[in-house]
Order: C-alpha cells, then structure tokens, then sequence
C-alpha cells in the first residue's frame, strides 16, 4: 500500500513539474516537444506570449503565456523549435511586451504546453 502511495507520490510531482512554462529553443525539429510560429500581428495569434527574464515567474501550475528562455535544455519543460512556414507549426505565438497581455486567444490549443 505504502509503495503504491509513493508512486502516486511521484507521478504527481512530475505531472506538476511538467507544466512549467520554461521553454528552451531547440536547433533542430526532431529535438522539439512542439514546433512553433511567430506571427506578425496578435490576432493571428493561437498564444500571446510574455518572455521574462525572471524565471520564478513561470509557475509550474499555470499556462498563461508567460515564457523564461532557458539556458540550457535539461532546466526546460518544453523544447520549442520555431519554423518559417505557419503550415509546418504546432502552435503560433505572438511575443509582446506587456506581461498583462499574454494569454490564450485559442483554447483548444493549450493542452501543447501541458
């Protein structure tokens, strides 16, 4: 019983940790979790998105568009290649900066950064 509490345990810690919104830019299409589009104007937009140079500010509970570029690939939740073609994307993203911008404009989109 105590066993199967401990796994519980940990599958929810890592579910948790999944969520983050730490994004590393990845060199290559075959290395990213999801493969990304950047629109020239906001309402093209499937995620308008904040980068901060915070990182406490990418809360592993929330998805609401607010990215820390990480460093290094191992500290990301989710590597991101960004493509030229809008056909070739996942999902398409509109950078701001106003952090009280960022948001989904398209729901059924979210559950690629979870």
């Amino acid at each position: 019983m105590s066993i199967r509490i401990s796994i519980l345990g940990i599958l929810l810690l890592v579910g948790m940790s999944m969520s983050a919104q730490k994004i590393y830019s990845v060199d290559h299409e075959y290395q990213a979790d999801i493969k990304v589009f950047v629109v020239d104007s906001e309402y093209k937009a499937d995620l308008i998105v904040y980068k901060t140079d915070k990182e406490y500010r990418a809360k592993a509970s929330e998805n609401k568009g607010i990215w820390f570029i990480c460093p290094r690939q191992y500290q990301a939740d989710k590597k991101v290649f960004f493509v030229d073609r809008e056909y070739q994307a996942d999902l398409k993203v509109f950078f701001t900066d106003k952090e009280y911008r960022a948001g989904w404009k398209k729901n059924d989109k979210k559950p690629l950064m979870y």
